[in-house]
């Protein structure tokens, strides 16, 4: 097995930091990337200002590899942009003489099995390589692989609008009207909003972004209008940690978000679930019901912003033994822990190989693939996930169970009493998560 590389998919923040440490572990591997280069999918969002500082999105093995080479460490203190992070750090990551020979871009993964076993066959199968189908410029081939470290992420499947999971009506005609992304309104995409009405759907970070990114459009931009529908109910809990987040930024974006609905620049309107969408003098009206069925509508409205969250898309692990949770698509170990049902806190312990582990040996879904259809993913969560999945895969058991990384907590719980008034609560700082108990179960539980 060992005259195979390790594959890695995916050539993005995660992937790359994982391609650093099987550096640093003298291993041979292959990273494949759809894209035309590394971080392709960030730059799509290449104008989104991270809640992280630089000092949380710089691996410690990718950052000790650039640091050989010369690289100078941005200030720990400041924010990167998207196009920051891949110009200032996954650029010269990926072109590192120990990294770029093995970056095959331009390739797709299709199809991942065992080397002439399907899904059924039992016997030596772990003796067996992985089997790779990828679609690239001189179309289909395989290759083979001892090990697979899945970083595709979730960017390209986002969820519908339905909050049962599914489209609702009349969403596959309103391709011109909705945007699933965080729109870049003080750039390129400022006339599509200027002047105009936007109803923004969504409780995340991303919906918080275009939030402010819109609220600020309507300063200089006479007649824009900012609406905003969430699925729930107001509460401290939606605004975030505040003061109260060891992340400042994400506290403080919560924070001004507050601050325009408090004072009426937006417009909250709760407990609305979309079932719908009509056409009406020219613009969209979005149809829905409260909790008790009781139905509604918003607008007609010029754009809609849907920032519902993505899902995972499994299609290319088919053919292998993988196990998810039925509730948010994770591995069974791992999903107690980001469950947004059971973990009201989103501050997620970290976690390894043993939580990421399948029963196809050597194959890991990390990043934010790993995290299924939960929220409150991190970078620094990817990081420490193939840390620890590399020495798996080399044999170093004793790193590969260790923890080294505490996360920044988010600052918000269901039972704090005072998340009411997050913008009371003062400043705390970071500690270590306190583990959730295995609760529920999967499917190979």
């Amino acid at each position: 097995m060992h005259r195979f590389p390790i594959a890695i998919i995916g050539a993005g923040p995660i992937g790359l930091a994982a391609a650093a440490h099987l550096v640093e572990q003298g291993e041979d591997f292959v990273v494949l990337e759809a894209g035309e280069g590394p971080g392709t999918t960030v730059r799509e969002w290449g104008h989104v200002r991270l809640f992280s500082p630089w000092s949380y999105v710089v691996d410690g093995a990718a950052g000790r590899l650039l640091e050989r080479e010369g690289w100078q460490t941005p200030d720990p203190d400041l924010y990167p942009t998207g196009g920051d992070l891949v110009d200032r750090y996954l650029e010269p990551l990926a072109q590192l003489p120990d990294i770029a020979p093995s970056l095959v871009t331009r390739t797709r993964v299709a199809h991942i099995t065992r080397a002439g076993a399907d899904k059924l066959s039992s016997s030596g199968r772990d003796d067996l390589p992985f089997e790779l189908v990828v679609d690239g410029p001189d179309g289909r081939s395989r290759l083979r692989a001892r090990a697979v470290i899945d970083a595709t992420g979730t960017w390209h499947r986002p969820n519908p609008l339905g909050s049962d999971g599914l489209p609702v009506d009349g969403e596959a005609t309103f391709d011109d009207v909705i945007t699933r992304r965080i729109p870049d309104v003080g750039g390129a995409d400022r006339d599509r909003y200027a002047g105009r009405s936007t109803l923004v759907i969504g409780a995340g970070h991303s919906a918080f972004n275009a939030i402010l990114d819109l609220a600020n459009l309507a300063d200089s931009a006479p007649g824009t209008q900012v609406i905003w529908a969430i699925r729930g109910q107001q509460s401290g809990r939606l605004f975030g940690g505040g003061g109260n987040d060891a992340l400042a930024r994400r506290g403080a974006l919560g924070a001004a978000v507050r601050d325009l609905v408090d004072t009426g620049r937006v417009r909250l309107i709760t407990d609305f679930r979309t079932t719908g969408l009509e056409r009406h003098n020219g613009g969209a009206v979005v149809v829905g019901t409260d909790e008790l069925g009781v139905e509604s509508r918003i607008g007609p409205v010029d754009e809609i912003v849907a920032l519902t969250g993505f899902r995972p898309d499994h299609a290319l692990s088919s053919e292998l033994r993988v196990c998810f949770d039925p509730i948010v698509e994770a591995t069974p170990a791992l999903a107690p822990l980001i469950d947004p049902n059971l973990h009201s806190c989103g501050t997620v312990p970290p976690h390894g190989a043993a939580d990421l582990a399948h029963p196809e040996t050597g194959y890991y879904a990390v990043g934010m693939k790993s995290y299924g259809r939960a929220p409150t993913f991190l970078l620094l969560t990817g990081y420490e996930q193939v840390r620890s999945v590399v020495a798996m895969l080399v044999g170093d058991l004793e790193a590969a169970a260790r923890v080294e990384l505490v996360l920044p907590e988010t600052g918000v719980c269901s039972t704090d009493a005072l998340v009411n008034d997050v913008r009371e609560l003062a400043p705390v700082g970071a500690g270590a998560p306190t583990p959730l108990p295995q609760v529920g179960g999967g499917c190979c539980t």
